[in-house]
């Protein structure tokens, strides 16, 4: 048996609005389609999550509404304030505690993007991998049964919003 985890980094949310704290910020219009896109992309590629996991955060939980706003059997999301700017290390470690066949992570950089390079056995040829920008998504298969069991796993996708609208 093996797991999947989606690690995918927030939505293009905005810094317009100079009374709204970082934990308040919304999506811009970009933002927005950009999750929704990513949405459509992970039914088209059969990547319906078990279980999501989502920081606190307005950017995170409207990204993960958008991302579900078409979904079949939309996944109410498990929102923790543990994931909030979260470590790698963090993340991880949450990432570890779950039962779910197909887990995705919805959080902030640069936590999501480290911990995508340190659960990827071979980083895949994306020049944006490293910078891993808003609504950036990995998919890693473990050949594991088990999340506390994980190390590295293969990526078998990395895609941006961009990739979606080439």
């Amino acid at each position: 048996m093996s797991l999947t985890l989606i690690l995918m980094r927030h939505a293009k949310s905005g810094w317009d609005d100079p009374i709204v704290t970082d934990d308040e910020r919304r999506l811009t219009p970009r933002g927005i389609n950009d999750a929704r896109a990513m949405g459509a992309w992970l039914h088209t590629a059969g990547l319906s999550p078990d279980v999501v996991l989502c920081s606190d955060a307005s950017r995170t939980r409207q990204t993960v509404a958008e991302l579900m706003a078409n979904a079949e059997t939309p996944m109410p999301p498990k929102v923790t304030g543990a994931l909030y700017n979260a470590s790698s290390d963090v993340l991880i470690q949450q990432i570890k505690r779950q039962t779910a066949n197909i887990l995705l992570v919805c959080a902030h950089n640069p936590g999501i993007g480290l911990a995508a390079r340190q659960l990827a056995l071979t980083p895949p040829h994306h020049p944006r991998f490293d910078d891993y920008p808003t609504a950036a998504t990995t998919v890693i298969q473990f050949d594991t049964a088990r999340w506390p069991d994980i190390n590295r796993g293969t990526v078998t996708h990395f895609v941006i919003p961009a990739d979606l609208n080439a």
